[in-house]
């Protein structure tokens, strides 16, 4: 068995260090050593939710992914990564914000459960699940060539209009990644049907037991999930009145810029 465990990383600075230790072991195997999302002064952001794959004593973490949700003040990884390169990702991050938005990122999986859609897709959905209870209405990725799969079964949508046709270089020249936007995290209009009835059951029951096959696998987890995040407002990253959009810090100092697309 394996726990799908949600929590905001402030409440449990242990196991948010647990996921800073196991996605930095994943990228440094792949030979990538800076990404915007691996940085860890999120564990200190109380707008940042984190989704661990545990063992069931919790001591070990098989992958995971986090929401940081936007709060105007802490830019998302994805205008990070991306926006020295291309600009309208701040627009569009600020256009969504005043309904909640956030972005998923820092999606791993050990070699240990490689090929089991544990650390991947179960924690793509179980993140699905919890804009709920985090009161976002949207959802962005960054997604590596085959995580983009994952985020369209469960509703997400490339974006074509930021970037490359939606991609970039990132987060080394010899890789690439697509922007992907979930638009309705609420009523998930483009999810395939099966996940959307599977995240509506989740919602209903953030404490259960369930057998699982990640799409396209026979092989079956069994799987509890833990997801009620404590002190938790539907309406906390809400920003109904919001005026013009402030330029981050990062971007005022910036002196050189790479060519926009």
């Amino acid at each position: 068995m394996v726990i799908i465990r949600g929590f905001r990383a402030v409440d449990d600075p242990e196991a948010s260090e647990r996921f800073i230790l196991g996605h930095r072991r994943v990228l440094e195997a792949h030979g990538v050593k800076k990404v915007t999302s691996s940085r860890n002064e999120w564990a200190q952001n109380p707008n940042v939710f984190v989704v661990n794959v545990e063992s069931e004593d919790g001591e070990k973490v098989y992958g995971g992914a986090r929401i940081h949700v936007a709060d105007g003040i802490h830019p998302l990884p994805i205008e990070e990564a991306t926006g020295y390169m291309d600009s309208r990702i701040y627009e569009r991050v600020h256009e969504l914000r005043s309904e909640g938005t956030g972005e998923l990122c820092g999606l791993w999986n050990s070699m240990e459960v490689a090929g089991m859609g544990i650390g991947s897709f179960f924690a793509t959905r179980a993140a699905t699940v919890l804009t709920r209870q985090i009161g976002i209405q949207s959802l962005w990725g960054l997604c590596a060539p085959f995580t983009v799969r994952w985020a369209e079964r469960l509703g997400s949508r490339v974006q074509k209009d930021i970037g490359n046709e939606g991609t970039f270089y990132y987060p080394k020249l010899d890789l690439i990644a697509t922007v992907v936007l979930l638009e309705d995290a609420e009523a998930l209009t483009y999810c395939k049907p099966y996940e959307r009835i599977r995240v509506q059951e989740l919602r209903e029951n953030l404490q259960q037991n369930a057998v699982e096959a990640p799409p396209g696998r026979k092989q079956e987890v069994e799987v509890h999930y833990e997801l009620r995040i404590p002190h938790s407002h539907p309406d906390e990253f809400r920003f109904p009145n919001l005026g013009a959009r402030v330029p981050y810090p990062m971007e005022l100092k910036q002196e050189e810029r790479l060519p926009e697309f």
